[in-house]
């Protein structure tokens, strides 16, 4: 389901994803489509990467329905022009319909340049092929 979204097919064209229960890995190869006018990546890029690790994460432990960004915050600490870039999402809060994760975006060379937490709730939309989701 996500990797077949437009976002994915059409602009994050070399997205990966490893899913595990409470945790989440996204990566892609940086390419010069991500950059803004000084030759980095966008800072749009920086939060799509985090905000889906974070997703991930809790939705990994929601068997029943899709989960919905209520917020996030990012900070960004580096930079990055060129190579891969992976973001690490984790749980660290869950109720019956609230949840709290947080991501690290990382460079190729394991540098830390960017991190986000963000808030998540449990939607009413279940989980069914209907979606897409298998």
């Amino acid at each position: 389901m996500y990797l077949q979204a437009n976002v994915n097919t059409k602009i994050y064209t070399t997205t990966k994803a490893r899913i595990s229960k409470g945790k989440s890995i996204i990566s892609i190869d940086i390419e010069d489509k991500y950059f803004h006018a000084l030759g980095a990546i966008h800072g749009s890029v920086y939060f799509k990467l985090l905000d889906d690790a974070c997703f991930f994460a809790v939705n990994s432990l929601v068997e029943d329905a899709f989960v919905l960004t209520t917020s996030f915050n990012i900070h960004i600490t580096k930079p990055v022009s060129s190579g891969k870039i992976e973001a690490i999402g984790k749980v660290r809060f869950k109720s019956k319909n609230l949840f709290t994760a947080e991501a690290t975006l990382y460079n190729e060379n394991g540098d830390e340049i960017a991190f986000g937490t963000g808030d998540f709730a449990k939607s009413k939309i279940a989980l069914t092929p209907e979606i897409g989701y298998k």
